[in-house]
């Protein structure tokens, strides 16, 4: 619901909504909280971290930042906020992040809808990094030193310590991504791939999750859940793939290269296998073009990625068709095992030294899969123990 000057509200299709009683309004806060019963402690961290304290009702920033406040709404939700009335909750960030977002508009920087996705994509990608600072870290850091202090004592002097090097430290990230980001698209030299982009989608899935949850402790089984995700990030990003989202029991992964991801996959399966703490780990991937949108990937590529990892085997890697055949386009492995034999007898008889190949490809036999027809699987393995 949008609120107009009047205080009264119009849903999504203009009808007219009964305005709330006052009193309800000054008590709404941006988390749905009673202000009126907001621990202290709460407040003077809210204007610690925002930098300012509440001063706007959600038509006053409107207002002072010279948008309607139907755009300002579709902005704070897109955000990933709930509606807050007319509850004066908003601070001079507020109306500067409206001003900043409505001036590219109206610059003809950006579209309306483009600006709500950035709003959007920044929000989602945000919020699950506070979530994480706040549950992961912060609570560590906050323990009490002394006995009969408790955690909220010591938490913001603590907060008012890290919040200006974290932000700092968000700033460098975000730069460095949009760097190399910005450097792969250009790179591409197609307009086309700029959105619609060839790239090796992969999937790695902890085989027997579900049965895993029924025996495992809540805290055991979300460590469990770290050592992987944080294992597969740090695979992902040595060898030159993108870590595009991690789904629990499951990570999806990206990289321009087929030979980089299929590097990807067999160091994961390697390094999870030696650790006994581990379940077993099975990977599907496929090559082709993929569609990007805030960060994410879609299309049949991804699709076919996912499939061919439920159907793996365990502690095995699964490619389709294009994905082999990029790999022996490359060199980085044989058409087959025959031709493979064949050239490097050729070469000890001209005595030079033989091909080499990182990969080696083994053909299954082709089978149904749900949605994308029939699908010739490829298990992937390395050759010659080359790691």
């Amino acid at each position: 619901m949008t609120v107009d000057d009047t205080g009264s509200g119009t849903d999504a299709h203009g009808r007219a909504d009964a305005p709330p009683p006052p009193a309800a309004l000054e008590r709404e806060d941006p988390h749905g909280t009673d202000a009126g019963e907001d621990d202290p402690l709460a407040l003077r961290l809210e204007g610690l971290i925002l930098g300012a304290e509440r001063r706007y009702t959600p038509f006053q920033a409107a207002r002072s930042a010279g948008v309607s406040v139907e755009l300002a709404t579709r902005f704070w939700r897109a955000m990933g906020f709930a509606d807050i009335g007319q509850a004066k909750a908003l601070t001079e960030a507020d109306v500067l992040a409206l001003r900043r977002l409505s001036g590219l508009v109206e610059a003809g920087l950006l579209s309306e809808a483009m600006a709500v996705q950035v709003a959007r994509s920044t929000g989602q990608t945000t919020a699950r990094l506070a979530e994480w600072q706040i549950d992961s870290f912060l609570e560590g850091l906050t323990e009490p030193p002394e006995p009969g202090m408790t955690r909220t004592e010591v938490t913001y002097p603590i907060v008012e310590l890290l919040l200006p090097e974290l932000e700092e430290f968000l700033v460098y990230v975000w730069r460095r991504q949009l760097a190399a980001s910005a450097g792969r698209v250009v790179q591409s030299g197609d307009d086309e791939e700029m959105v619609d982009r060839r790239l090796a989608v992969g999937f790695a899935d902890l085989v027997g999750f579900t049965r895993l949850t029924r025996r495992m402790e809540e805290e055991e089984l979300g460590e469990l859940v770290e050592a992987f995700e944080t294992t597969a990030a740090d695979l992902v990003a040595a060898h030159g793939g993108r870590l595009i989202k991690t789904l629990g029991d499951e990570v999806l992964y990206a990289a321009d290269d087929a030979g980089i991801a299929a590097e990807i996959a067999l160091r994961l399966i390697e390094t999870m296998s030696n650790d006994e703490t581990m379940p077993e780990l099975r990977v599907g991937m496929a090559f082709g073009t993929v569609t990007t949108r805030m960060g994410d990937v879609f299309g049949s590529t991804v699709n076919l990625a996912s499939r061919l990892t439920s159907i793996a085997p365990k502690d095995a890697v699964l490619v389709d068709g294009a994905f082999a055949e990029e790999l022996t386009h490359t060199g980085e492995a044989p058409a087959s095992e025959a031709e493979a034999a064949e050239a490097a007898a050729a070469a000890e008889k001209e005595g030079e030294e033989p091909p080499t190949y990182r990969f080696a490809l083994q053909p299954m036999w082709q089978r149904p899969v749900r949605g994308l027809g029939v699908v010739q699987p490829w298990l992937l393995t390395r050759r010659h123990g080359l790691r």
